[in-house]
């Protein structure tokens, strides 16, 4: 199983030019390794492109991308390790949604697949990361 980050889908849903071919080709590797699986969070997120429900739901069954609920012991994770961020000083608004997504893989021990690894890597350090070469 891997969970895929939001960046990731809207690479695709956009055609991004410089990094939908990237995006499209780890989906399709993480395809066969076994399930791709995004959160309410990702979903959210990535729901900001459709108008309609049902075109969002239809993006995802035709790639084959399941969404599953984020467990508590995940939330709570994303709590602390955003606790972390900004008593280190962090001060950007809006990364809350990152610490949910990189909780949710690493409580499920789930690799994550991503173009925007660098919080990951500090705020989640046991996390497996598909992404970019730094």
């Amino acid at each position: 199983m891997i969970l895929v980050d939001t960046n990731v889908l809207l690479d695709l849903v956009t055609d991004d030019p410089d990094w939908s071919a990237w995006s499209l080709a780890r989906l399709e590797e993480a395809a066969l390794a076994g399930p791709i699986l995004i959160n309410d969070v990702v979903y959210a997120e990535t729901s900001i492109r459709y108008d309609r429900i049902e075109d969002i739901d239809a993006m995802l069954a035709e790639a084959m991308i399941e969404v599953v609920a984020t467990p508590r012991s995940a939330l709570f994770l994303a709590g602390k390790a955003f606790q972390r961020y900004r008593k280190a000083g962090g001060t950007r608004t809006g990364v809350l949604p990152d610490f949910f997504i990189g909780a949710h893989a690493t409580v499920q021990g789930w690799p994550l697949l991503t173009r925007d690894a660098s919080r990951f890597r500090r705020y989640f350090p046991k996390l497996r990361l598909i992404a970019p070469p730094r």
